[in-house]
């Protein structure tokens, strides 16, 4: 899960990013709405934190401009502003929710799961990921029929980039970025290391494992025969 935090005071910024980091989600950190509204023009984001006090452009600003053009990522505005005016103002210019400063971490973490709940009504929330095993994106949750699969913050991230690319190649450049949100180290064997751990704990019986390696490439899911 990639998260675009929108945030002037790095203080702030870096209190959110490294909370996000302990509970498996990848973040960018734009200083102002200009490098926001370029970053997501580039990227693919979740979801988006957006400050609505901002030197320049403002957060509600930032947020017209995105629906104008056409990006409908949800966007959780975080501000000091509470009057109902403010809370109005903010949901009309395209913002999904609100948080006032200050907040409980926790209570940031639960509001980014209630909007990507939200979100997966559009797609199914709940994948099937071969005949015993399935994955709710929204609760974060991998069952084996009645029983969960105890996965870390960062496997369930890295299965969830897999799940959402099925079918398709991602390369280790690719996975690097989304699920660790940094450049791919060719000598390091991390992501060798996290794909082995999955391909124990997702053992669906099945003779070909449901993680591909595509030699020199990447990996990929494997699809689900019909």
């Amino acid at each position: 899960m990639r998260v675009l935090i929108v945030e002037d005071e790095e203080r702030v910024s870096s209190f959110i990013s490294r909370g996000l980091k302990e509970a498996g989600y990848v973040s960018d950190i734009a200083e102002n709405g200009e490098i926001a509204q370029y970053l997501a023009s580039v990227n693919d984001y979740d979801i988006m934190l957006v400050d609505w006090m901002m030197p320049g452009m403002s957060g509600v600003e930032l947020c017209e401009i995105l629906r104008k053009q056409g990006n409908y990522t949800p966007i959780l505005m975080v501000t000091a502003k509470d009057h109902t005016n403010d809370v109005v103002k903010a949901l009309d210019a395209g913002a999904d929710g609100y948080i006032v400063k200050p907040f409980s971490f926790s209570e940031l973490l639960a509001r980014i799961r209630a909007q990507l709940r939200r979100a997966s009504t559009q797609v199914n929330s709940v994948v099937r990921i071969c005949e015993n095993l399935t994955i709710d994106m929204s609760k974060r949750v991998v069952m084996n029929e009645d029983m969960e699969i105890p996965l870390s913050a960062k496997e369930f991230s890295l299965l969830e980039y897999l799940v959402r690319n099925r079918g398709t190649v991602v390369t280790k450049s690719e996975i690097a970025e989304h699920v660790w949100g940094i450049l791919f180290d060719t000598n390091t064997n991390v992501i060798e290391v996290y794909i082995n751990h999955l391909r124990q704990k997702l053992n669906c019986g099945q003779k070909k494992g449901i993680i591909q390696t595509i030699r020199g490439v990447g990996y990929k899911l494997r699809e689900i025969p019909s």
